[in-house]
């Protein structure tokens, strides 16, 4: 990790904005990563598992939706 932080003079992306992107990047991924669990939960007959994974990949598409709304209204406003 970086000891300096990054404000946005290399990106052009104030580090509030790029965190929110990251924010929704990493519950889209989530959700992805968590479709192969519930698969693995399945093929194992394990459907409890598969159910947890399942209300985890919803609330991973939550998040999403709600950051991407977030950073849409402030985008609006710059």
């Amino acid at each position: 990790m970086s000891t300096t932080t990054e404000t946005g003079q290399v990106t052009g992306t104030q580090d509030k904005d790029y965190n929110i992107i990251w924010f929704v990047e990493a519950c889209l991924s989530n959700a992805l990563r968590l479709e192969s669990y519930i698969a693995d939960a399945e093929r194992a007959g394990d459907g409890e598992l598969a159910d947890f994974f399942r209300r985890a990949q919803g609330e991973s598409r939550k998040g999403a939706e709600q950051g991407k709304a977030l950073l849409a209204s402030r985008l609006t406003k710059a």
